[in-house]
Parts: C-alpha cells; sequence; structure tokens
C-alpha cells in the first residue's frame, strides 16, 4: 500500500485572548493549513512542481518551512549550533525545492512534525520580549518578531500551496 499524506485536525484560532494565546493559536493554524493543503496525496503528487523553470512543489514546501522552523525557533532564539535539513547556503541554497523527492516524502512530513513540536518546546517558557542577537541582520529581534514573521511566511507560502493543490488535483479552498 503506498503512503498518503494524512488530513491533520486544524483548529480555528480563538476570537478573543492575550496576544500569546493568539500568535500560537495563529502559527499553529496556518501550520496545519500547510498539512492540509498537502492531505490525501500521493508521494508523486506531493512533489510535482508548479511550472518550469520552477522547482516549487508541496512537499518543497514541505521542507522549506522544517528548515525555516529549525531556523527561526532552535538556531536563532534557542542559539543551537544546527545545520540547515535541506540546504546548503553556499553549495545548495534551494535544496528543500530542488531536492524534493517523492523518495523521501513520508520521512519529510515526519521531519516536519518534529520541528514544528522543537519549535514548540523552544518557544515554551520564554517571553515574547526574550531577544536574541541575529548576526545576518546585525540586530536584537525578539519572540514576538518571530512568531508574527513565521505567520507572515506560512500565509505567503500557503497561497503558493493553494495553487500547487489546485494544480494536482482541483481541489480549492481554505
Amino acid at each position: 500500500m503506498t503512503w498518503t499524506s494524512p488530513r491533520p485536525e486544524r483548529l480555528v484560532p480563538p476570537p478573543s485572548g492575550d496576544e500569546r494565546t493568539q500568535l500560537e493559536a495563529w502559527l499553529d493554524h496556518h501550520r496545519q493549513t500547510l498539512l492540509v493543503k498537502c492531505a490525501g496525496l500521493t508521494p508523486e503528487q506531493l512533489a510535482a512542481r508548479s511550472v518550469p523553470p520552477s522547482t516549487m512543489s508541496l512537499l518543497g514546501l514541505l521542507r522549506h518551512m522544517a528548515d525555516v522552523e529549525r531556523s527561526w525557533f532552535r538556531r536563532r532564539i534557542a542559539g543551537q549550533d544546527l545545520p540547515f535539513l535541506y540546504s546548503d547556503v553556499v553549495d545548495n541554497p534551494d535544496g528543500d525545492f530542488d531536492d524534493a523527492s517523492p523518495a523521501t516524502a513520508e520521512a519529510d512530513w515526519d521531519i516536519f512534525l518534529n520541528e514544528v513540536e522543537l519549535a514548540r518546546q523552544t518557544a515554551e517558557g520564554r517571553s515574547l520580549e526574550d531577544t536574541f542577537f541575529h548576526r545576518q541582520h546585525e540586530q536584537e529581534m525578539d519572540v514576538r518578531w518571530v512568531y508574527l514573521h513565521m505567520i507572515e511566511e506560512y500565509a505567503r507560502h500557503n497561497g503558493h500551496a493553494d495553487l500547487l493543490r489546485e494544480r494536482i488535483d482541483g481541489v480549492t479552498g481554505s
């Protein structure tokens, strides 16, 4: 039996609440939205590319967001010295998209889920005002900024995912 991507439960963010509750709920909603866009597809469908010359695919988006989760939460907020999962800034900067393969789809799905869980654990107990120094931008940034950026990053890529999914099997929706 061929693996197909599972359908996650997507929670609706609460209509009111404190800032932390809202930020976490909206980030989780966008994480789950990406998984919903990928749900029920075979590895080959997940790896299907958009339109040449683009190498964008749903699987590439999933891999990209796993690296983004790792980078912002574990590498930057927690200061962990971790390599990128799928790319090399010098030799293969777009490896998350370029190297997406049906052969690794199930493993990549699990890696994404694991990075999301590790990101949650990293943020737990940290204040939104906690800061870290971003070497590339050469400035202090706070945890609040990371939440807002992650929501924006997912929202943008979920728009890409809408189009990719519609191209694969005609499924549309929020």
